[in-house]
């Protein structure tokens, strides 16, 4: 199974599961977008980066890397503070910085090298072990039990994602996270057993029954329009706020002053001298 396929794709839907796991329940959290990007002097991609808005400067970067498996060369620490350090270095943000590195167990995780003891005590560095996680507090959070879901062994994995499914039947707080909970369920047992089908995977869970349910079709057809809808809402804020950049980078190379050019596009004068030192 690619874990961090499936890491991405659950903070891609659940961002605030992130957050819950390193302790931060600030309500701030919510306004943080998930993405990948790309260091442009590298072509390198670098997924999993918790980015806050423009304008909230004061709010940390988050760069979080998950580990599921043995890492033969021994590298995750090198590779993980290269990724972090070429993003700085290429997008130069204003925001301050947190790695979190999160292995689903901790027998996978090789230890911190020497050569990076400066980080062992630092606020800007944390690493997760799944299987570490105080029982107490999976047991009250369905979120957190999910994230562990990830990391269990196969032969226990059927059996905890029914037990999962039933609390998420119980403590959803509607219908449409319900459902949302149990498709994720759903989605980490597919990536867990790729060689099974998912007809074979819904008997597995006793979904059948439930996703035959009138409640659950409802559930999903709305959820589906809620999801279109906002969608469309974040395609057309993002669209706006790519061309006031460009619109920015424009006016810059025309001569206009940085204090000039925020008034003019509204964006923040932090970030257009960012961009002017991309220019």
């Amino acid at each position: 199974m690619k874990t961090d396929s499936i890491f991405y794709e659950i903070f891609q839907t659940f961002p605030e599961f992130f957050f819950e796991l390193i302790g931060n329940t600030s309500p701030r959290t919510s306004t943080y977008s998930f993405l990948s990007q790309e260091v442009k002097q590298t072509r390198f991609q670098i997924d999993g980066i918790f980015i806050p808005p423009i304008y909230a400067s004061n709010l940390p970067i988050y760069f979080a890397e998950f580990q599921g498996y043995k890492d033969q060369k021994k590298n995750i620490y090198q590779g993980f503070f290269a990724e972090i350090f070429l993003y700085l270095d290429d997008y130069t943000p204003v925001n301050d910085w947190r790695g979190i590195l999160i292995f689903t167990e901790k027998r996978l995780d090789p230890g911190l090298p020497i050569q990076y003891e400066d980080f062992k005590n630092s606020p800007r560095f944390t690493k997760i072990y799944l299987d570490q996680l105080d029982p107490q507090v999976t047991d009250k959070s369905l979120s957190l039990s999910v994230l562990r879901l990830v990391g269990v062994k196969d032969n226990i994995a059927g059996q905890q994602a029914r037990i999962l499914i039933d609390r998420a039947k119980r403590e959803a707080p509607n219908l449409d996270f319900q459902r949302a909970i149990i498709e994720l369920i759903e989605t980490v047992i597919v990536y867990k057993f790729p060689d099974i089908g998912r007809k074979e995977i819904e008997d597995m869970l006793g979904l059948n029954d439930l996703k035959n349910t009138k409640v659950y079709q409802e559930a999903l057809k709305e959820g589906e329009d809620i999801g279109e809808k906002r969608g469309e809402q974040r395609g057309e804020q993002r669209g706006e706020h790519k061309n006031k950049l460009a619109t920015a980078a424009k006016l810059l190379n025309r001569g206009m002053t940085v204090e000039e050019v925020a008034e003019i596009t509204e964006l923040e004068i932090d970030q257009i001298r960012q961009i002017a030192n991309q220019n």
